[in-house]
């Protein structure tokens, strides 16, 4: 579990944004990405909560399903769809652009169908066997990442660099706006922790097994992002702007042949294309149909997507639907990679702040919890740092995101004025003893992947 989310959330995840990142916080990058972690600890937090006290897939659309409600459990699912629907063509878009500028003789297209095509191969062949290709290419994000800290420290006693605190906090040019409005293009190597809940009907454990590696795994990119971007930072000069474009994109690549040689650059570039995005598409494609599946399980999409290989136990049907979508998606979008960004960031983003409110009902208002941190303090500050960074989002993602959702909230009318909303498939309302309060709840009795 902890190596899907790893995987998943990809540990050299900061590279590709660095310059933009940089930019945007004037410096603080390292700064910009503690604040995101420690919007996303309460986040973390939230989920484990919700995790230990349902125990199914689907997520932030599960989580707020049976936290608040069925109404507002559908627009959670709606507006996590832009993470999970687009991330997967999102991200062979990137590899793709990468692959072109090695291969300039290929078009853009014909990698997103080999990338979109071949991750799709390995899911359908079921959970065990993409655990097995998780961890090779792991690994090699893993080394790749510590020969560059490695090769840092030597260049820094070398004189090609010197520790300093600016990329923390740099008086003449802090702001917290800056700050803020960053956050945003830094949560985009956040977003991923919360897929390992989709597998809470497939890991050893359920709830707990879930909760215990959503918070590992949110503690380890931290520290991984924070040194990488911290290390990288020192060896900008003070005052630097990237110029947008190529500069800003390759700014991370760029530095590691002036600092270190051309030769690892390309091992950098090609690690980050090839391996840690292809990981990512693959985990990226596992994630998604679960969630369409829950949500079909659940009637909220069309039932054929609710069906299961009864050999490899995935979603096949859901699998299927998530790989036609990116070929589209992906081909169609390969031109404007940054409206997918925004409105991957989003949906994830808006997702997130209604599994805040859920944890406040669910555990604050209807349990009367006791827990005042974990179940009133933390999903209030989570809330509202999501709902700021939110605001500080560009305007494009705002009015197209806002548009997704006001689709979803007639969608969602429709099916309770036509009772639609009301029928919980394989559902059963049984109380149960909270595992985080002691009292009584209602919680769900589903029939799973293995079951089915």
């Amino acid at each position: 579990m902890v190596i899907y989310g790893l995987i998943y959330m990809v540990p050299i995840a900061p590279i590709a944004v660095f310059g933009i990142v940089y930019n945007f916080s004037s410096g603080a990058v390292a700064l910009v990405y503690i604040v995101a972690a420690i919007a996303m600890v309460f986040s973390a937090l939230s989920y484990r909560e919700m995790a230990l006290s349902f125990p199914i897939a689907g997520s932030a659309y599960s989580y707020v399903r049976y936290g608040i409600n069925q109404f507002v459990g559908f627009l959670a699912g709606w507006a996590i769809l832009l993470d999970y629907l687009l991330l997967p063509a999102l991200l062979s878009v990137f590899a793709a652009s990468a692959m072109t500028s090695l291969v300039p003789g290929l078009p853009a297209w014909i990698w997103i169908v080999v990338f979109v095509v071949m991750t799709a191969a390995i899911n359908l062949r079921g959970i065990t066997f993409t655990a097995t290709m998780n961890k090779i290419f792991l690994i090699i994000q893993l080394l790749v990442l510590a020969v560059f800290v490695g090769w840092a420290l030597v260049a820094v006693t070398q004189g090609k660099g010197h520790f300093s605190l600016d990329p923390l906090f740099r008086a003449e040019t802090f702001s917290w706006s800056l700050v803020f409005g960053a956050i945003p293009i830094a949560a985009l190597s956040f977003i991923g922790f919360d897929a390992i809940s989709t597998l809470n009907e497939e890991a050893k454990g359920g709830g707990k097994t879930v909760s215990k590696a959503t918070m590992i795994v949110l503690w380890l990119v931290t520290a991984l992002f924070v040194i990488q971007v911290y290390i990288a930072a020192i060896f900008v000069p003070a005052g630097t702007v990237f110029a947008e474009g190529d500069d800003t994109n390759n700014a991370f690549y760029n530095l590691t042949g002036q600092v270190m040689a051309h030769w690892f650059q390309v091992v950098v570039t090609l690690t980050a294309a090839l391996i840690a995005l292809f990981a990512n598409i693959m985990a990226s494609n596992a994630t998604s149909s679960r969630l369409v599946f829950s949500m079909a399980r659940d009637r909220q999409l069309p039932k054929i997507l609710a069906v299961v290989n009864s050999r490899t136990k995935a979603p096949a049907n859901a699998m299927i639907f998530i790989t036609g979508l990116s070929l589209i998606v992906g081909i169609v979008g390969v031109e404007n990679p940054a409206l997918l960004t925004s409105l991957v960031t989003f949906g994830a983003l808006t997702a997130y702040i209604l599994l805040h409110i859920s944890v406040l009902v669910h555990f604050g208002a209807r349990m009367q919890s006791r827990r005042i941190f974990v179940h009133w303090v933390s999903p209030t500050l989570g809330a509202a740092v999501l709902i700021y960074a939110l605001w500080s989002a560009s305007d494009n993602a705002k009015v197209v995101g806002l548009a997704w959702l006001a689709i979803g909230v007639l969608i969602a009318v429709y099916f309770r004025m036509t009772g639609r909303s009301l029928a919980q498939s394989d559902l059963d309302d049984t109380p149960v003893e909270s595992p985080a309060t002691g009292k009584s709840h209602v919680a769900p009795t589903i029939t799973t992947y293995q079951e089915r």
